[in-house]
C-alpha cells in the first residue's frame, strides 16, 4: 500500500534534510527540490490539488528553520512532513465511531448507501452490517436496487451468510417504497440499524438521481453515506461533489485501498474529497473494513 508515493516522500525528505543540514532553507531552495517532486507525485496518480495543498504547508514548516546542529535534520524533516500530511487528512476523518454513533441514537437508525457500480457498494453494505452485528446491535439489509440484475440476489447471499434480516421488492418496483418497508419493518421488529442499498448509478444520470432523491425524502435517513473506489482518482472527487450536490453526503467509505500499490489515487481522494472519510476497505473478507485514522495512511507513507 502506497509504496510508489512512499519512495517519492522518502527522495523528498532526504534531499530537504540535506540541505537543511549544512545551512537554512530558501523558499527558492525549496520550490526547486519540491518542483522537481512533483512530476513524481504526478506520475503516481496524485493530483495536483493534493500536491499544491502539502506543498503550501510544508513551505510554512521548513524555508527560513535553522536546524540545531544537535537535531537531526533527518529527524526534523520526516516529523513535519508527517504533521503537514496529518493536518490534511484529520480535516476528512469521520470523527464519530459508527458503532457508539448507533448505540446512543434513537431506533431503528437509517443508513442509506449510494455510489455507482463497481465500487464494491454491496459487499460494504455486507461489512457494515458485520461489524455493527459483532458489536452487538441488530441490522436490517434492504435491497433498494431493484433495477440491476443480480443486485438483489447479491445482497440476499450475504444476509444469509451474516444470518441478518433481508428486505427486497420485484424488480423495478419503486426503489423508495421498498426503502420504506424496510424502516417500516426495523420498528415493528425492534432492529436497532437499517441499512439501505441504492441502484448503482453514473452521478452524471439525472434520473436515476433523482430517485435516489426520493429514497431519502421518504426514508430521512440519520446519515448518507457514499462508497467509493480508492483507484479511480479524480472520477472519485468528482463522484463526491455530484452526490453532494444532489443529495448530500454525510461520511465516505473508501474502498479498494489495499490495491492501490502505487498510493497517489487513494491520497488524492483523502485529501481532495472534501467529505469526512469513516471507513477503508482493505480486503474482500467482512472484517476487512477498518476505522478511517489518519496513522492508517501516515505509517504506510513514512515508514522508513
Amino acid at each position: 500500500m502506497f509504496k510508489k508515493v512512499r519512495e517519492t516522500l522518502r527522495s523528498l525528505t532526504s534531499k530537504v534534510s540535506d540541505t537543511l543540514s549544512k545551512k537554512e532553507l530558501s523558499y527558492e531552495e525549496f520550490n526547486e527540490i519540491f518542483e522537481e517532486f512533483r512530476w513524481v507525485l504526478s506520475e503516481n496518480d496524485v493530483a495536483q490539488e493534493a500536491i499544491d495543498a502539502l506543498k503550501e504547508i510544508l513551505a510554512k514548516e521548513l524555508v527560513g528553520v535553522k536546524i540545531s546542529r544537535f537535531t537531526s535534520s533527518k529527524d526534523y524533516v520526516v516529523d513535519k512532513v508527517k504533521e503537514a500530511l496529518r493536518k490534511l487528512l484529520e480535516e476528512n476523518t469521520f470523527q464519530n465511531d459508527l458503532v457508539d454513533l448507533v448505540k446512543a441514537s434513537p431506533k431503528p437508525y437509517v443508513i442509506v448507501f449510494m455510489g455507482v457500480n463497481g465500487v464494491g457498494k454491496t459487499t460494504t453494505i455486507a461489512k457494515v452490517a458485520f461489524k455493527l452485528k459483532t458489536n452487538g446491535l441488530k441490522p436490517v439489509i434492504v435491497a433498494a436496487d431493484t433495477f440491476r440484475a443480480g443486485a438483489l440476489e447479491q445482497l440476499e447471499i450475504h444476509a444469509k451468510k451474516l444470518d441478518v434480516p433481508f428486505i427486497r421488492g420485484k424488480y423495478g418496483a419503486d426503489p423508495a417504497s421498498v426503502a420504506k418497508d424496510g424502516v417500516i419493518y426495523a420498528q415493528k421488529n425492534k432492529l436497532d440499524v437499517v441499512l439501505i442499498d441504492t441502484a448503482g448509478r453514473m452521478h452524471t444520470d439525472r434520473d436515476l438521481m433523482d430517485e435516489i432523491r426520493k429514497v431519502v425524502r421518504v426514508v430521512k435517513p440519520n446519515l448518507k453515506v457514499l462508497v467509493l473506489d480508492a483507484l479511480v482518482g479524480n472520477d472519485a472527487v468528482n463522484q463526491a461533489k455530484w452526490f453532494d450536490e444532489v443529495v448530500g453526503v454525510d461520511a465516505v467509505i473508501l474502498t479498494k485501498l489495499d490495491a492501490d500499490a502505487k498510493g497517489g489515487s487513494a491520497l488524492s481522494v483523502i485529501l481532495t474529497i472534501n467529505k469526512k472519510i469513516m471507513y477503508v476497505g482493505v480486503g474482500q473478507g467482512y472484517e476487512d473494513l477498518l476505522k478511517f485514522n489518519p496513522d492508517l495512511i501516515l505509517n504506510n507513507l513514512l515508514e522508513q
